[in-house]
């Protein structure tokens, strides 16, 4: 898995798009509204943050884009690298996963442009499930959050196919904004297997071991 090609996430807004169309497929797993009140699993004490285990390469689609946005893949060493959680912060970040949901249209890359993997911002309002995240860091970067604690990060998804997430780091554990649903979930509640992510002490990105969501593991 250490050498898993993020090619795959070239298909991760296919299955997305239901025949019934449009917009709507976003919410195939959204559920209900988005709760905006802390949730009470976050006002205990800090949470589980997901511990790297050694140095990965990135796809070489976020090499491209790191060349077109330099600014986006840069390492602010004075940044924090975690978020202070309360009460008007949560309200932001779960507002952001919410309305970047609900203004992108979900499709491949090959539909969009005609490649396997490209990672850019869905400013036409199409993108797939890595643009659809950038676009969110760049809203709650642009709100004050640090860039540096909002970390791009490749998953395996409940069906077995690759998935990019954004990872906020915060001081009450690592939550996850995802096209896929409205709610922003711990990562140990999301039923993915993660496989590696932006780095927080570097531009480099970092292993995460392949490690599934504790409930996943005891489903099974």
């Amino acid at each position: 898995m250490r050498g898993i090609s993020l090619r795959i996430l070239a298909r991760c807004s296919r299955r997305l798009v239901a025949s019934a169309g449009g917009a709507a497929a976003l919410f195939v797993m959204a559920g209900a509204a988005p709760a905006l009140a802390l949730p009470q699993w976050a006002t205990r004490g800090s949470g589980d943050a997901l511990a790297s285990v050694g140095a990965a390469g990135p796809t070489p689609a976020w090499l491209a884009f790191c060349a077109q946005q330099p600014q986006e893949c840069t390492h602010n060493p004075s940044e924090p690298d975690t978020i202070v959680l309360d009460q008007a912060i949560w309200k932001t970040i779960v507002e952001v996963n919410e309305q970047v949901n609900r203004e992108i249209l979900p499709v491949t890359d090959q539909e969009h442009w005609g490649v396997a993997d490209r990672w850019d911002y869905p400013d036409d309002g199409l993108g797939d499930c890595e643009d659809i995240q950038l676009l969110k860091r760049r809203r709650l970067t642009q709100i004050g959050l640090p860039q540096r604690a909002l970390r791009m990060t490749v998953v395996i998804d409940e069906i077995g196919a690759g998935h990019a997430v954004l990872m906020a780091r915060t001081d009450r554990g690592d939550y996850i904004l995802d096209n896929k649903r409205n709610a922003v979930l711990p990562w140990q509640e999301t039923g993915y297997r993660y496989v590696k992510r932006e780095g927080s002490d570097s531009a480099a990105w970092v292993w995460l071991g392949n490690q599934a969501a504790p409930t996943v593991t005891a489903a099974k």
